[in-house]
């Protein structure tokens, strides 16, 4: 099903909304793929230099999520594991798992679409990205939120009339 990334009449309004449109149309790939439809792009000085969509029944393994992959495309760009001065754009927020790794990886900054009431480090665990002791790490949620919702609940919607819910998460 192809669902339109700029609706007819759509204005981008900021920087913001531009690279996460970007996040989404890997999002529509996993959608595509039969993934949950997560997609994410890491930004770095105004530039695109790493992107992923969820692979997870793809590589059959639960690290291959969308954030997991732009943390892996950046540490080869930059040949290290430290992403400092980058900005994640996600769909829909980091779980516990992802949202480690970018700490760890020294993210300056993390944008995402959708809160994630399941799995969200910051909506389920209550995680505070500025208690962490060493590296700090902004968040700013709700960009394209309806969009990143929009796609979620379609997929999870096509599953369910399939009968092919089971355990994908």
């Amino acid at each position: 099903m192809a669902i339109l990334i700029y609706p007819k009449g759509y204005e981008v309004s900021s920087t913001n909304e531009i690279f996460m449109f970007k996040a989404l149309e890997e999002a529509q790939k996993a959608f595509a793929a039969d993934e949950v439809p997560v997609g994410a792009v890491l930004v770095h000085e105004g530039r695109i230099i790493a992107a992923g969509r969820n692979r997870v029944r793809e590589k059959k393994n639960s690290l291959h999520h969308a954030e997991n992959i732009c943390i892996m495309e950046g540490t080869n760009y930059f040949d290290d594991f430290r992403l400092t001065g980058t900005v994640l754009y996600t769909t829909l927020e980091p779980c516990i798992m992802c949202f480690g790794a970018l700490i760890l990886s020294r993210v300056k900054k993390i944008i995402y679409g959708a809160r994630d009431l399941r799995h969200g480090a910051l909506s389920v665990a209550g995680f505070n990205p500025l208690l962490h002791p060493i590296h700090k790490i902004e968040v700013e949620g709700g960009v394209c939120e309806e969009e990143s919702r929009h796609l979620l609940q379609t997929f999870f919607q096509q599953r369910r009339l399939d009968g092919r819910m089971g355990n994908i998460i």
